[in-house]
Formats: C-alpha cells, sequence, structure tokens
C-alpha cells in the first residue's frame, strides 16, 4: 500500500481534492449517529464554502491519490449562524474561537492514531493564529435510537482524553435527512470546548 500522507491546507488549495472529500463525507456521515443520507450536489456546496474562506484549513490524509481522511476548521466568525449564534447568546466572543467543522476518516484507517493527528493539527493552527478557544459540535440520539449498533462506543471517551469538554449549555439544531427518510428534520447538536494554552 502506499504511504500514508497527512498535511495542511488551506482556502482553495484545497481545489483538488474536494470530488474525493465530498465521497468520503457522503461514506463516513452514512454511519450511526448521523445516519446522513448524503447528496454529492450538496456536499460540494458545502465544501466550496470552506474553499472560499481564505482562514479555513483542512488537514487531509492521503493514501496515494486517495483521500482517506480529513478535518476541516474555520474561524467560528466565519461560520454559519447555526454554529454562531449559541456562542453569542452565550456571551462569548466568537472572534476568539476556531471552529471544527469535522473529523471524517475511513474505518480501515481508524485505530492508527490519524484521529489524535487531526486534533492536534488544527489546535496548532489556531495557537498560530491566536485562537483561544476550539470547539466542535456532535449530534446527540437517544440511546434506545432503533439503529444504534449494538455495542455501539461513542467518541466522548477520545474526545475527552484529548482535553475537550463537553458543555451541555451549548447547543443547536441541523437539518439532514436520515436514512430511509423522506425528508429533512432538525437534530439536536452540543458543543465541546477546548481552551488552548499560548
Amino acid at each position: 500500500m502506499p504511504d500514508l500522507r497527512v498535511f495542511a491546507c488551506q482556502g482553495q488549495h484545497i481545489a483538488p481534492y474536494l470530488d474525493d472529500l465530498a465521497q468520503l463525507r457522503i461514506e463516513v456521515f452514512r454511519d450511526y449517529p448521523y445516519l446522513y443520507d448524503g447528496s454529492y450536489d450538496y456536499e460540494t456546496d458545502y465544501l466550496r464554502r470552506y474553499a472560499e474562506c481564505p482562514r479555513s484549513l483542512f488537514v487531509l490524509a492521503v493514501q496515494g491519490e486517495q483521500v482517506v481522511g480529513a478535518a476541516t476548521g474555520m474561524p467560528l466568525a466565519d461560520e454559519v449562524e447555526a454554529f454562531r449564534t449559541p456562542f453569542e447568546q452565550a456571551g462569548y466572543a466568537i472572534d476568539s474561537i476556531f471552529y471544527y467543522g469535522e473529523s471524517v476518516l475511513q474505518r480501515d484507517q481508524r485505530g492508527q492514531g490519524i484521529g489524535k493527528a487531526f486534533m492536534a493539527e488544527r489546535e496548532r493552527h489556531a495557537r498560530g493564529e491566536g485562537f483561544d478557544t476550539v470547539a466542535f459540535c456532535a449530534v446527540q440520539r437517544p440511546d434506545d435510537h432503533p439503529r444504534r449498533p449494538v455495542g455501539y462506543q461513542p467518541l466522548d471517551g477520545f474526545w475527552h482524553a484529548q482535553g475537550y469538554r463537553r458543555v451541555p449549555a451549548l447547543q443547536t439544531r441541523f437539518a439532514w435527512k436520515d436514512l430511509d427518510d423522506t425528508h429533512e428534520t432538525y437534530k439536536p447538536m452540543m458543543f465541546w470546548l477546548k481552551e488552548l494554552s499560548q
């Protein structure tokens, strides 16, 4: 197998990888807990917003010429209203927060430290840009959800080990179409934060 490379790029430098990244997001987010019935058109529009932001960050895991993992981020001030508003209403200075869009990785690449590398590179970037805090949000599914796999382990333990804390007072809602559904529905999303030591 070709060697795996993990590297960062910003803004329009992501252009050669956008198609692969769109397909990867659709593939990974089909799994529980997101159950996302993805659309290539939506994905390309979503990723274009990141590509057009000069302050965005992409951390890519590439094997040969294939994107097998990616993590994104941008200043919270540049994010959409659904992610900014809970922080604004709670009195946070959103200009001081760097927001993580997602972290996606093919199943056969997991458990090799790539997720930790994604976190570390985004934190390094955020510190270098003068941000005080990094944040992301995750969907909240009920424990008795009918599609919850037997033995499912959420990523909470991994996030805690990386120094992130769940903040129940910071929540939002975001809509997408679940697998087997006929229309989009809003899901609750809870934010996780980490204060960066400079």
